[in-house]
């Protein structure tokens, strides 16, 4: 089968609608119009005679055949986008030090194999990674860039958000032997809980137009996000833990999740930075890398969530 332009094109825009997550959020990010972007798609579609991806109210779901033909699509709109990187770094190759703050668990987690990335791209740039779980005073330590679970409205620096995190409730296999599963929201105040220290005392969920709001309580509180799960898996009690957190545990077995037909509150991530540093190439450069990588990361953990709660799939038209 000859490759024409047009199917070049298409493959791209595939690829892009599968990572971003449905055709409106594709459309926007790479400046087409929604009817263009189904267009590529049916287009696609009947190119190559199988059908790529099937839809519900919640999001897309790649057919079988759609999540081989998305990997070969992936390369050919990454390499597009390395060669023009590489060209642009051609032209003004940035350099210089940044020094960043991060929770020590969502930094090993999440941004140092970001960070992996980041330095193949910019060999120039230096980066200096402190992960604490400690508030760090960004200005006094001369920080270029903290990442937070939440903007800081009232302390004159900016913030500009990288991603958004799903969570579920999780429990060890052993406890849930022991005490048994909770089905309902109210029960969940019956069970031991480790305590995160750095969020609230109260889990907040919703099903339909209902919602929760329910007070945990347990003899294990920590400050550390790691340690957090580590208890929970070691049976001390329940813990509302981020996707990519409890995800490779689920898989493994050391960790269930429970109630996952209700939707619990999302983790919002920002970049918190100084007002001065606004406008410096090198922050900027780093920003839009983290917010493009957790773009995919969060295409996965939506992924994930599914798995979790399977939504009824129906066929519709593109």
């Amino acid at each position: 089968m000859n490759l024409s332009f047009e199917q070049l094109k298409s493959m791209v825009v595939f690829a892009q609608v599968v990572e971003q997550g449905n055709l409106t959020a594709a459309a926007k990010h790479i400046g087409l119009s929604r009817a263009v972007v189904s267009y590529h798609i049916k287009k696609l579609e009947s190119q190559i005679g199988v059908k790529l991806l099937n839809r519900s109210t919640r999001a897309i779901a790649l057919t079988e055949a759609g999540i081989e033909y998305y990997q070969s699509c992936r390369i050919i709109a990454e390499q597009a986008a390395l060669a023009n990187q590489q060209i642009e770094n051609l032209k003004n190759e940035p350099e210089g030090l940044l020094k960043i703050t991060c929770p020590v668990n969502a930094g090993l987690q999440m941004l140092v194999p970001a960070l992996n990335d980041f330095c193949r791209l910019y060999p120039k740039i230096e980066l200096d990674v402190m992960l604490t779980d400690e508030v760090v005073n960004i200005i006094q330590e001369g920080i270029d860039l903290a990442i937070r679970g939440a903007p800081l409205p009232d302390s004159g620096l900016q913030a500009s958000k990288l991603s958004t995190l799903p969570t579920c409730l999780c429990g060890s296999p052993a406890y849930f032997k022991k005490h048994g599963r909770p089905t309902t929201p109210t029960e969940l105040e019956q069970h031991a809980w480790v305590i995160y220290k750095l969020t609230s005392g109260a889990i907040k969920l919703s099903k339909g137009d209902r919602s929760y709001s329910v007070a945990v309580k347990g003899s294990i509180s920590t400050n550390n996000a790691a340690a957090r799960t580590a208890f929970v898996e070691g049976g001390h009690g329940l813990g509302r833990i981020p996707l990519y957190d409890a995800w490779p545990k689920i898989k493994a077995g050391l960790l269930e999740s429970v109630l996952d037909d209700y939707q619990l509150d999302n983790i919002e991530i920002y970049g918190v930075f100084p007002p001065g540093s606004a406008g410096s190439k090198k922050l900027r450069l780093l920003i839009d890398f983290l917010k493009d990588y957790f773009v995919k990361k969060d295409r996965q953990a939506m992924k994930n969530e599914l798995l979790l709660n399977p939504p009824p799939y129906h066929e519709s038209t593109l």
